[in-house]
C-alpha cells in the first residue's frame, strides 16, 4: 500500500508529536480509515518530507509522530507561472489540478473581457480558497513537496503590467516562434492562456506592448483547459525535468 502523502501547514520536527489540521485529519480518519501504528508522509512546503507514524486517532483529531526525514525533491528545475483566464464550471478546477501535477509553481486566475465569469467579492474569495485546496490535493497526489501558489484573481491588464524577469509567452496558431526556438532565462517562464471566447484585439495588442512573445504549438486552436496543459507538457519536455 502506498504511504499517503499529506500536507501539514505548520512546522514539523522529528520525534515531536503533531496534530494534523482538520482537512488532513478528516482524510486520514474518515476517508482512508487508517489506524494507530500506520504510517503517512508529511510535508509542509519547506522542502523534503517526514515519514510519520499515527499515534492517536479520535473523531475530531489525528496525532502523528515524525520518525524520519526524507530529503526528496520532486520539483522541476524550470520555474513556471501560469496566468489562466478563468473558465466556467469545473474547467478551472481541472486546469489547476492538472497544472500542479505537471509542476507549475504559480497560478494567477485572470479576468479578461471574454472570460464570461462574474463573481462578487464573497464568492470570489471562496473560489480562491477552493482553488488553493485543489492545488494542495494535487501536490499530495503527485508526490510534490512544494505547494503551488494560487494568487488572488486579478484583471488581465494588472497581470500584464507586473514586473517580471521571466520570459513571457502567449499562444497563437500562426506565431513565428515555437517552444523549440525560444530561450528560457534562469528566472523561468510566465505564460498566458486566454478565455473560452479568446482575447480581444485590444488585449492581444496589450500583450505585445508588455513584451509577451507569441508561440505556436501547432496549427490547431486549443480549448482553454487543453492549452495550459499542452504548454506545460511541452515546456517540461524541452526545458524542465523531462529534458534529459
Amino acid at each position: 500500500m502506498r504511504v499517503p502523502h499529506i500536507y501539514q501547514a505548520s512546522d514539523i520536527a522529528l520525534n515531536t508529536p503533531i496534530s494534523l489540521n482538520d482537512d488532513a485529519a478528516g482524510h486520514i480518519s474518515r476517508v482512508l480509515r487508517m489506524k494507530v501504528g500506520e504510517k503517512i508522509s508529511l510535508f509542509n512546503g519547506q522542502g523534503g518530507e517526514f515519514l510519520s507514524e499515527i499515534s492517536e486517532i479520535t473523531k475530531k483529531s489525528v496525532v502523528v509522530l515524525p520518525i524520519e526525514y526524507i530529503d526528496h525533491n520532486a520539483e522541476s528545475p524550470l520555474k513556471v507561472h501560469l496566468g489562466q483566464c478563468i473558465s466556467r464550471g469545473d474547467k478551472m478546477d481541472f486546469t489547476i489540478q492538472k497544472s500542479v501535477e505537471l509542476g507549475v509553481n504559480e497560478i494567477t486566475p485572470i479576468f479578461s473581457q471574454r472570460c464570461g465569469v462574474k463573481l462578487n467579492a464573497d464568492r470570489l474569495d471562496k473560489k480562491h480558497q477552493q482553488w488553493q485546496k485543489i492545488a494542495i490535493s494535487a501536490a499530495e497526489q503527485s508526490g510534490r513537496n512544494a505547494v503551488t501558489v494560487i494568487h488572488p484573481p486579478i484583471d488581465l491588464q494588472t497581470w500584464l503590467e507586473q514586473t517580471s524577469t521571466e520570459i513571457k509567452l502567449t499562444l497563437h496558431p500562426r506565431a513565428e516562434h515555437s517552444i523549440k526556438t525560444i530561450i528560457v532565462p534562469d528566472a523561468g517562464v510566465r505564460f498566458l492562456i486566454g478565455p473560452e471566447g479568446g482575447f480581444t484585439d485590444e488585449e492581444m495588442l496589450n500583450t505585445k506592448q508588455q513584451e509577451f512573445v507569441d508561440i505556436r504549438l501547432g496549427p490547431r486552436v486549443l480549448r482553454t483547459e487543453t492549452a495550459a496543459l499542452t504548454v506545460l507538457s511541452a515546456l517540461q519536455l524541452q526545458f524542465g525535468d523531462l529534458a534529459n
